[in-house]
């Protein structure tokens, strides 16, 4: 927990960025996926240090931090022909998202950078909804009608999928989780699967991304 207070405070977090393409391999946008510099650990994967960071609070912090870095880099590919319209995702943890000055963190992010509203998207997931869906239905609907942003639904089918949610929830894309990915082109059920979200996604008009495809075989499927 020190070290990650001190990561905080002495600059050692830093973003990357996942491409995401459409059919054609062609760049639409992009999920920034944060990263912990430390000097002496080493890189170090989000898997190693967000659960602690949820279970100190320090998630709060350390997302307005992404939130901030990721909105300057959207900003800076405004400059860009090639990048202008890229869309960029941040990820929202559930603590992050109650947080009372959570909507005008976004709001203060999106203002001091000058990045367009509309090219970012927050990637919720379904754990969000199980404590309060009303509050959590309110909350969005602020953030897609005051500020514009763009909302994803995460991991969807990987917990407490209800198409309930669906109908209720403002969000503007469902994305197929990685664990259905994996062996999409291999397995008839993952490849059910998909083909299910693909058409819910298109029933409810919504935008559909998969998550982790890393190989062509992948891909193409």
């Amino acid at each position: 927990e020190r070290e990650l207070r001190d990561a905080l405070a002495g600059g050692q977090f830093t973003l990357h960025y996942q491409p995401q393409v459409d059919q054609n391999a062609r760049p639409l946008g992009a999920e920034a996926l944060i990263r912990w510099r430390s000097p002496t650990r080493g890189l170090v994967q989000p898997a190693d240090f967000i659960r602690l960071a949820e279970e100190t609070r320090l998630i709060v912090p350390i997302g307005r931090w992404v939130l901030d870095e990721a909105c300057r880099q959207l900003a800076a590919w405004q400059q860009f022909p090639a990048t202008a319209g890229l869309t960029l995702a941040v990820n929202v943890s559930p603590l992050q998202f109650r947080d009372p000055g959570f909507i005008a963190s976004v709001a203060s992010a999106l203002a001091q950078s000058g990045a367009p509203a509309r090219q970012l998207k927050l990637e919720i997931t379904e754990s969000l909804f199980l404590a309060d869906l009303a509050n959590t239905v309110e909350r969005m609907a602020t953030l897609k009608r005051e500020l514009g942003v763009g909302l994803s639904l995460d991991d969807f089918g990987t917990g407490y999928s209800s198409l309930n949610y669906l109908k209720q929830l403002p969000v503007d894309q469902v994305k197929i989780d990685r664990s259905f990915v994996s062996e999409i082109h291999d397995s008839a059920s993952d490849s059910a699967i998909a083909a299910a979200v693909i058409a819910l996604g298109r029933a409810f008009g919504l935008e559909v991304v998969a998550e982790g495809v890393e190989s062509t075989a992948q891909r193409d499927a």
